[in-house]
């Protein structure tokens, strides 16, 4: 069983930055791939980054490569997601979910999810 806490959403401006953060507990995190996924009101459920367990490479959605950077702390058991340059279309409820696979190129939720944070991007 897997625990997932998130934290460190808000409102910022167009362009701002926001980090968010993800608490994990139950399991050892480097037992698992982490990854962050967001659904805006109206919209799908869309993939954002994800990380391995050994936290040497991130994997992106198109909408927020070179903007957002994922990251890990085995250490803390702490899984970073840092947006940047954020757009209005960024705003949506940001969930952390465990383990992220694979097929082929794409994505798969894993069955542990955290209750979401909401990031609003607006003046």
């Amino acid at each position: 069983q897997v625990q997932l806490a998130e934290s460190g959403g808000g409102l910022v401006q167009p362009g701002g930055s926001l980090r968010l953060s993800c608490a994990i507990s139950g399991r050892s995190a480097t037992d698992y791939a982490v990854g962050w996924w967001r659904q805006a009101p109206g919209k799908e459920r869309e993939f954002v980054a994800s990380i391995g367990r050994s936290g040497s490479r991130g994997e992106y959605g198109n909408n927020v490569k070179g903007r957002f950077t994922i990251s890990r702390d085995n250490a803390k058991n702490i899984v970073d997601l840092q947006m940047a340059s954020l757009e209005r279309d960024d705003t949506a409820v940001y969930y952390c979910n465990s383990p992220i696979t694979w097929t082929g190129m794409d994505p798969v939720a894993g069955a542990y999810w955290g209750q979401g944070t909401q990031v609003t991007v607006s003046l």
